[in-house]
């Protein structure tokens, strides 16, 4: 006997009917480099730039400041030129040979004199200005602000180009979805189209009655497999444009749940699969579309009696908990491979492998179910699936 949802369901993790999400984060503050041997020079300058929206991070020798760069993005580096051991023009040439320091700018600070030969050794090991000591503040602050706002667009023009390559993904793999879900849909139009062709030029071959009842039949039934993938596409048109406008009625769950069944029955009874029933007996009212939610249930279970071989299992189970009626649908069928369940609900998603396509169908109806079930203040999600053991489908709506 096959396993039943529950059992099936404790084997793996409960997926959400949103597997995707984000975290967002609040931009840290520039880093400013400040090295200076004196402790006295470091406090004061931490002083003079504590208004400036920025971490001070302090070093008071060379070495001391690359390993500061070595963990920390760095908006400007302000460094004394005389220091013991490596001085300031030492530790910007370190600087500018590191990939990922040699862009931070740098501005000397210098007690001494700063001659031709000094500022031309100062810029050639890359600073981009001198200021002489003592500091006047203005001039500090005011020069100091012009790279933390370069820095701070940096990382905004940064953040964007990131954002737009994340959007130029998602919209090429939208696209690449689109071009093979219009394959589908032109080969599903193409061959009901052919055999409707087919079917008339033998009808003018072979005039004879007999001949006539034959393809009347297997010509209306490609009229309707038509007719229900047009409607498919309309309604994910409709619902996209906000032209569904549910009727709803207060309504009793049991039987919405055996008109579903009804129309469902044939493609079942078709694959000669087992249907299993486990209804709560007492009444559960809903406000729904009797029409819309008919068809929530019903493409469910076509969807499971397509994919599951013929001689399997299907399952449908309501119950009431607190204020929401859970409506389940599982089967034993050939599963969702993992790498496809957190797209299974996607317009142009589909399985897979031709060989587990077991009857045509455009692959919209999780989309499209979706959609409605959300237009009832519901949602609906994969609760369990693997291949070769089948899929449970939860769908939850308001009382």
């Amino acid at each position: 006997m096959a396993p039943s949802a529950d059992s099936r369901c404790a084997r793996h993790p409960r997926l959400p009917s949103d597997p995707g999400g984000s975290m967002t984060s609040e931009n840290p503050l520039p880093n400013c480099l400040l090295v200076d041997d004196l402790e006295e020079n470091l406090l004061a300058l931490e002083a003079l730039l504590g208004d400036q929206g920025v971490s001070i991070l302090k070093a008071r020798s060379g070495e001391e400041a690359l390993e500061l760069l070595l963990q920390h993005d760095v908006a400007l580096a302000l460094l004394d030129v005389q220091m013991p051991g490596m001085d300031g023009f030492e530790l910007a040439e370190f600087m500018r040979a590191s990939e990922r320091a040699r862009d931070v700018p740098i501005i000397f600070l210098t007690a001494g004199s700063a001659d031709q030969q000094r500022r031309f050794r100062g810029y050639e090991a890359g600073a981009v200005d001198f200021l002489q000591k003592p500091i006047e503040a203005d001039i500090l602050r005011s020069k100091a602000r012009i790279f933390f706002d370069l820095y701070r667009q940096r990382q905004k023009i940064g953040a964007q180009r990131d954002a737009l390559e994340e959007l130029t993904g998602v919209l090429q793999t939208a696209d690449r979805r689109k071009n093979e879900f219009l394959a589908v849909l032109a080969h599903e139009l193409r061959n009901p189209i052919m055999a409707m062709g087919a079917g008339l030029h033998l009808m003018e071959r072979r005039p004879d009655p007999e001949t006539a009842t034959m393809v009347r039949g297997q010509m209306s039934k490609y009229v309707r497999h038509l007719g229900s993938l047009v409607e498919d596409l309309l309604d994910i048109a409709r619902i996209d444009q906000g032209k569904i406008a549910l009727k709803k009625e207060h309504l009793l769950l049991q039987d919405l749940l055996t008109f579903a069944v009804e129309g469902s029955r044939h493609h079942i009874d078709a694959a000669s699969h087992e249907l299993i029933q486990d209804v709560a007996p007492e009444p559960i009212w809903l406000e729904a579309d009797h029409a819309r939610l008919a068809q929530v249930v019903g493409n469910l279970l076509t969807n499971a009696a397509k994919y599951t071989p013929a001689g399997g299992e299907i399952r449908l189970s309501a119950r009431r908990e607190e204020d929401q009626v859970r409506i389940e649908v599982a089967d034993t069928g050939v599963g969702i491979p993992a790498e496809m369940q957190a797209r299974i609900f996607d317009l142009f998603a589909q399985i897979d492998g031709s060989n587990q396509r077991t009857q045509e169908g455009l692959g919209i109806g999780l989309a499209l179910v979706k959609q409605l079930v959300e237009l009832h203040g519901g949602t609906i999600m994969l609760k369990c699936s693997a291949p070769g053991e089948g899929s449970v489908f939860e769908v939850s709506l308001p009382l």
